[in-house]
């Protein structure tokens, strides 16, 4: 390797065209063309993530990337105090740290890092097990100055008494008493996530409310005894707060004291009551709020009616985000009545509503000028009738037409055709979707980005004749595609990243092969459940691919731990029995 690249330029100048280059999984093979684009490669790093394998090579790691601001150890699955320790001794300043999907966490390990880590300023403890209140008490001495903690979706076996309720007395959790210390501690608190901690009540959000005057975002999805007067109550004395969100709340009579908090709510702009009864009167008094509102969820909402949700649509009509999911009582004539609102959209989430039909797809092709994400998962889209006026909308980047089973290839043809700027398209689980609907989208959507056909039975084969110089990501676990549409996929994608094919009972070694020898950026590939490809060839995948990151290994691989650690020093994970993450970072070594 030379010290220097052929064109001298100062250093500021190659950082800048580094930045240009976009996410850091691109710096890799310019980092091998010169000591100083490896270094420039180095001090741009922010961001690590670390898997079980790979932490033992998180010392040199952490010595190497000096940069760093965001580490996250939600893939690593073993002792958490060991990796917290060598953090917290590492010299970084880092501002977000991910903890999740732990079996415990350390108090001495959380106390070390509180200690050297002083600007920590985002905390994630998701589905952590035995999150405990002494936890909380930890966190909230150790970190004063955090302004984002998620603690949502514990993995506690929760037990129950005898009524049926939960009971925090026979089982370990979260309680008011945890919350209520993170409340006196994080005065910075901007943003906390409650969601699913089964015992805390009312008094934690009056707690958080109360002492926490800079809370803008409070999530308290699936918390059993939260109810509608601490709703009200945090609504109401958070003057900061600009997003609300909650699930499951019931109203079997009129609580005025709900619907008035709104009044007072003068920053909120996104209010999400999934899974909740929602009167029209609640509706009305958030109309009369004059909220700066721009997000609205009210997916497996019950309770409104078109009279409500059209009377707010039309107060709000530069909403930016719209989720009516499972709201069943929609048809095309409703929306198309709606759309007169729908302006300022960029997303809209109107999955499973049964009764809406082309007429509707069409419709907010035509009406949503600023539309950038579309789903419609599990409607009645699909049928041959073509009659509503079919408008190009260039905006849209991303569609979801999964599990609708008479959605065939005339209509996804019409789709592609109405959306010809599209970078994300998922088909999943439409069982009449054959390869010509798949070559018609590349051919008409030459911007796909990625592109999941999972379960599609009927797609096979493909020919294609094209560059698909854009394609990142293709997700085809269980379908139908075989051999010779690898081959056809590896030849055409360039630039190819993440390929998963968990399940595919069609493809064999040859095809593997074929795409793996053509997509010279491959970096993770799924081969789990292909029970027609042999598991010999893993070892040829690492030494032949220099770009791979992570394989997940064909049934009946087996390997030893000099193996493993083989194919790590050529920078490849091979992780059996794991989940592919596509969008997930690989682990850099």
């Amino acid at each position: 390797m030379s010290d220097k690249p052929m064109v001298d330029l100062p250093p500021e100048c190659w950082e800048l065209i580094f930045n240009l280059v976009g996410h850091h999984r691109h710096f890799e093979p310019l980092s091998v063309v010169c000591r100083q684009f490896l270094a420039i490669s180095n001090q741009l790093r922010v961001s690590l993530t670390v898997s079980d394998q790979t932490v033992l090579f998180l010392p040199r790691l952490l010595r190497r990337f000096q940069h760093l601001r965001k580490i996250d150890l939600s893939d690593f699955h073993g002792d958490l105090e060991g990796p917290l320790y060598q953090i917290a001794k590492s010299g970084l300043d880092l501002e977000a740290l991910n903890l999740s999907n732990q079996r415990n966490l350390p108090p001495d390990g959380l106390r070390k890092l509180g200690s050297n880590m002083k600007n920590l300023r985002s905390l994630t403890c998701s589905k952590s097990g035995s999150l405990l209140d002494f936890h909380l008490f930890v966190i909230a001495a150790s970190f004063p100055y955090l302004e984002e903690l998620d603690i949502s979706y514990p993995e506690h076996e929760h037990c129950y008494s005898s009524s049926g309720f939960a009971d925090s007395g026979r089982y370990p959790a979260v309680t008011d008493s945890g919350v209520y210390a993170l409340s006196t501690k994080l005065k910075n608190l901007i943003k906390i996530d409650l969601s699913g901690n089964q015992f805390i009540h009312d008094t934690s959000l009056m707690a958080l409310s109360s002492n926490c005057a800079l809370l803008r975002e409070i999530a308290v999805r699936d918390c059993a005894f939260i109810t509608q007067s601490a709703l009200a109550f945090v609504i109401s004395c958070s003057p900061e707060l600009r997003s609300i969100s909650a699930s499951e709340i019931w109203l079997p009579f009129k609580d005025v004291g709900f619907e008035q908090s709104f009044i007072y709510a003068k920053a909120l702009c996104d209010i999400n009551l999934s899974n909740s009864f929602v009167a029209d009167e609640l509706l009305y008094s958030i109309v009369e709020a004059c909220l700066p509102l721009n997000k609205l969820t009210l997916a497996h909402c019950d309770g409104f009616t078109f009279a409500g949700i059209s009377l707010l649509l039309a107060k709000y009509q530069c909403l930016s985000l719209l989720n009516l999911e499972g709201v069943n009582f929609l048809t095309d004539q409703n929306i198309v009545e709606l759309s007169k609102f729908f302006s300022m959209l960029t997303s809209i989430n109107l999955s499973l509503c049964s009764k809406l039909t082309n007429s509707t797809f069409f419709t907010i092709m035509k009406r949503c000028h600023f539309l950038d994400e579309v789903k419609m998962e599990r409607t009645n889209v699909g049928g041959e009738d073509f009659s509503a006026d079919i408008v190009v909308n260039p905006r849209v980047k991303s569609l979801n037409l999964a599990r609708i089973c008479k959605l065939g290839d005339g209509s996804v043809k019409k789709f592609a055709a109405v959306c010809p700027n599209l970078q994300q398209l998922n088909l999943s689980s439409c069982s009449k979707v054959t390869g010509e609907s798949v070559v018609e989208i590349f051919k008409r959507c030459r911007e796909i980005r990625r592109l999941e056909i999972n379960q599609c039975s009927g797609i096979k084969g493909l020919v294609i004749d094209f560059e698909l110089s854009k394609l990142e990501e293709m997700s085809a676990k269980g379908s139908g595609i075989n051999d010779e549409a690898l081959a056809v996929i590896g030849k055409r994608s360039c630039r190819l990243l993440h390929l998963d094919l968990a399940g595919c009972l069609n493809v064999t070694a040859k095809g593997v092969k074929e795409v793996v020898q053509s997509c010279r950026l491959l970096r993770e590939i799924n081969l789990k459940c292909c029970d027609n490809v042999n598991a010999g060839i893993v070892a040829w995948m690492v030494f032949s691919r220099p770009s791979l990151r992570k394989i997940i290994p064909p049934c009946g691989f087996a390997s030893t731990e000099n193996q493993i650690n083989l194919f790590l020093r050529h920078g490849c994970l091979v992780c059996e029995g794991q989940h592919f993450k596509g969008h997930g970072k690989p682990p850099l070594i």
